[in-house]
């Protein structure tokens, strides 16, 4: 074993994992796609305290190339971000998302559980058929249950693959109307703080320039679009 030595002397010996540490960190590695604590349970040979030893491994590799991380309770190797620019490819991508799908993705994340209705309510206008469809062919949208009113429409709601891609541990990460106002990426003296988020974004009795709000927003989550197509 190769021993570090410290300037005060003190030897410092490398952290050896255990059988089921070494396991735990093999069984992420080789995983598709993130796993939660409950999949890696049953993967491993004996029962362990698998989120003590997920925080220990997280720990481990917060110094590396490569870091564990925890995105909605679920846990996958990625690249450190301080490395990413090395990471990037540059390639011309034809396919990108139209205004009214961003727009759309927009009003869903803010607004969830939302219905196709409450979104053309919002944007002012009605949009395509497959506007949504592509959204989740994405990954980003999902059903989300039935509204319980006359004809029980189905309404959205945002992935876990949706934080994934834009590197958010939960939805509560996400910009507040006050900071989004701050940024000047909003008006925010046509909305109500108390009611931002939680399935109605305007004051109730506001009509105009309703297609507006979210033309910054739009901007914004095209450019991240835009930086991850070049990777």
């Amino acid at each position: 074993m190769i021993k570090k030595k410290k300037k005060n002397n003190i030897i410092d010996f490398p952290a050896k994992l255990s059988n089921v540490e070494k396991e735990i960190e093999a069984i992420i590695f080789a995983a598709a796609e993130p796993l939660d604590i409950s999949t890696i349970e049953s993967k491993i040979s004996k029962k362990s305290d698998v989120e003590k030893i997920l925080q220990k491994l997280q720990n481990e590799y917060k110094d590396r190339g490569i870091n564990l991380v925890c995105i909605s309770n679920k846990w996958s190797f990625r690249t450190s971000a301080k490395l990413s620019n090395l990471m990037i490819q540059e390639k011309t991508v034809e396919k990108k998302l139209s205004r009214a799908a961003i727009e759309t993705l927009s009003i869903i994340v803010y607004h969830q559980p939302v219905t196709r209705a409450e979104i053309e309510e919002i944007r002012g206008v009605a949009f395509g058929t497959n506007t949504v469809e592509i959204l989740m062919e994405l990954d980003w949208v999902k059903p989300g249950g039935r509204k319980d009113v006359p004809g029980k429409p189905i309404q959205y709601v945002t992935t876990d693959n949706f934080l994934s891609h834009f590197n958010l541990q939960k939805l509560s990460d996400l910009p507040t109307v006050d900071e989004l106002g701050a940024a000047g990426l909003i008006d925010s003296a046509n909305i109500d703080n108390a009611i931002f988020g939680t399935g109605k974004f305007y004051k109730e009795k506001q009509e105009e320039k309703k297609e507006d709000i979210y033309s910054n927003i739009d901007e914004m989550l095209s450019s991240t679009l835009d930086k991850d197509e070049q990777k």
